[in-house]
């Protein structure tokens, strides 16, 4: 089976990974070799877990805020609106998780971030923003950003206008309040050679070090010093990420355990089945689903189906755009339907704010929250919530939820009796 996938830049420049996916099922000889993992920390402010080996002890909030460093972050006590885990009673189905996710999260001209934002709260649904870092930095400050194998200030994708980083700060900061999670899409989005992939875990550390310097130094690096905190702590808010056209993932995760994240989003594809953990981390892959009217598996992203449809060609024919809009909508559902009815495996579906041939792919994800994510048993909530699920889970159940393909559905009560 040839498997691939092609990450663009969060600005709409390309870069090439790979694109296509056939195969069927987890049989398909390699199904299993693209696993990886996340790393594991506090769940949540005030959350006992593990992290690197042991507990944590519980963190009391003394119930006042806590403005951080220079006055770019602060600590507000546990997240609102975040439903804590429950461990599954003897017999009870799991629920359907489904987790949208979106790559550089910056509030731009076409205002995607808001608009998916509102949403979500209309659809009852959470999600996980990957904000790329440097979004913070203002181009003038652009050598303060130090990439690995690159000089002071490059990057390959642009930086933001001030306009766009006032409006980001403001979006990062509802967002978070409404229980959406922030994570890390990095920095620089170098791909390719000298990018991630060629990256040492020295070298992924400095790139780390950097995304959360940028989120805890705003107020000096930009000089908005009459614009309010962020409401979180982002050395507890951050516990995972995506790479770059999904790219050094086993190098990261050797550097992202000395943060004590607690999973990672890298992967570049798996069937859908139950998650599993290496070295004490969530492996979070975007996944195969099947793509309508035809034998072939798309990975679960947005640019995927693009390829499928009219190549690297952002702006394809017209006159296909809707029915490419519904292939696209109908390929998430699928996939959606398969487990929602099957094993019940968390969905995973990754994004980016575009605008290619003419916004369908955003339309279709609009589509497909709207129609899922009010179902009986679903929850559309972020990473970092399944996190908190699975952790809560006896590790007997996970064990035998991931015996399941994803289309097959026990008897629930007896299965998990």
């Amino acid at each position: 089976m040839k498997r691939s996938v092609y990450v663009p830049t969060a600005l709409g420049s390309l870069c090439v990974v790979t694109a296509l996916v056939v195969g069927l099922m987890r049989g398909d000889g390699d199904g299993d070799g693209a696993r990886a993992a996340g790393a594991s920390a506090s769940a949540q402010p005030g959350a006992n877990s593990e992290a690197n080996g042991g507990k944590k002890p519980e963190e009391v909030w003394d119930g006042k805020v806590h403005v951080l460093g220079d006055g770019s972050t602060s600590y507000t006590g546990p997240q609102p609106n975040v439903t804590k885990p429950e461990k599954l009673k003897p017999g009870e189905k799991p629920p359907q998780f489904v987790v949208f996710s979106w790559d550089g999260a910056l509030e731009g001209d076409d205002h995607l971030f808001s608009h998916f934002r509102q949403v979500a709260k209309a659809n009852n649904a959470q999600m996980t923003f990957f904000l790329t870092g440097m979004y913070l930095l203002p181009k003038s400050k652009a050598t303060l950003y130090k990439p690995p194998q690159h000089k002071p200030g490059e990057a390959a994708i642009s930086y933001a206008t001030d306009e766009h980083i006032k409006d980001t700060l403001g979006e990062l900061r509802t967002a978070w309040l409404a229980g959406n999670e922030i994570g890390t899409h990095f920095n620089g989005h170098f791909c390719g050679a000298k990018g991630g992939g060629d990256w040492s875990p020295q070298e992924w550390k400095s790139e780390i070090e950097q995304s959360y310097a940028f989120v805890e130094n705003w107020k000096t690096n930009t000089g908005y010093k009459d614009l309010p905190p962020l409401p979180f702590d982002y050395k507890k808010e951050l516990v995972g990420g995506r790479a770059p056209c999904l790219e050094g993932q086993k190098n990261l995760l050797t550097a992202a355990k000395e943060f004590g994240w607690r999973y990672d989003a890298s992967s570049p594809g798996d069937f859908q089945l139950w998650p599993s953990k290496v070295d004490g981390m969530w492996n979070f892959p975007l996944q195969l689903l099947p793509y309508p009217k035809s034998d072939k598996q798309v990975l679960s992203m947005d640019f995927n189906f693009l390829f499928n449809q009219s190549g690297d060609n952002t702006k394809g024919d017209p006159a296909k755009y809707e029915e490419w809009r519904k292939l696209t909508r109908d390929g998430y559902l699928n996939g959606f339907e398969r487990v929602y009815n099957g094993s019940r495996a968390p969905l995973f579906i990754g994004n980016h704010f575009e605008d290619w041939n003419d916004g369908i792919y955003m339309k279709a994800v609009e589509d497909v929250m709207k129609s899922v994510c009010r179902r009986d048993g679903v929850r559309c909530v972020s990473f970092r919530q399944v996190a908190d699920w699975m952790d809560a889970q006896d590790p007997k159940v996970l064990a035998k939820l991931r015996t399941l393909d994803p289309a097959q559905a026990p008897d629930w009560k007896t299965f998990l009796k």
